[in-house]
């Protein structure tokens, strides 16, 4: 008997393995994607009107200061202890929420239940941590 000879069979059996084989590694792929993919409380940014507010919290700051942040879809209106009223657009972040002005002076950012602000390079609102909200 010759092991190394190619007969139909042998040939058709190769082809229903391999074939299986793909097949199932989709198969297998699609269900561990559906399986992962991002949960979200709450309809995309691009289903909700612009100015609708998506959360609305305050911060309390080193040295006394706070910062109450309303959050919307593409930017956040920020109200600061110091008097000033800004809103900032959302710029892109590798990790947490990142807000912006144009040229970059003034970033605000948010990443679980914290924040700080930079201005010109400088911490101006440091190790802002999240207050409770009244109930």
């Amino acid at each position: 008997m010759e092991w190394n000879r190619v007969t139909w069979y042998s040939w058709v059996a190769a082809v229903i393995v391999f074939g299986g084989v793909y097949a199932l590694g989709f198969y297998v792929g699609t269900r561990y994607e559906a399986a992962h993919a991002p949960v979200t409380a709450s309809p995309s940014a691009a289903a909700q009107p612009a100015n609708a507010v998506v959360n609305d919290v305050t911060f309390r700051c080193d040295g006394g200061k706070t910062v109450r942040a309303v959050f919307h879809p593409h930017d956040v209106q920020l109200l600061l202890s110091d008097g000033r009223n800004l809103t900032v657009p959302q710029a892109i972040s590798a990790s947490g929420a990142r807000y912006a002005n144009a040229d970059e002076s003034f970033v605000f950012w948010n990443k679980g239940d914290t924040a700080f602000i930079t201005e010109a390079s400088s911490t101006t609102f440091a190790n802002c941590a999240l207050m409770p909200q009244p109930e």
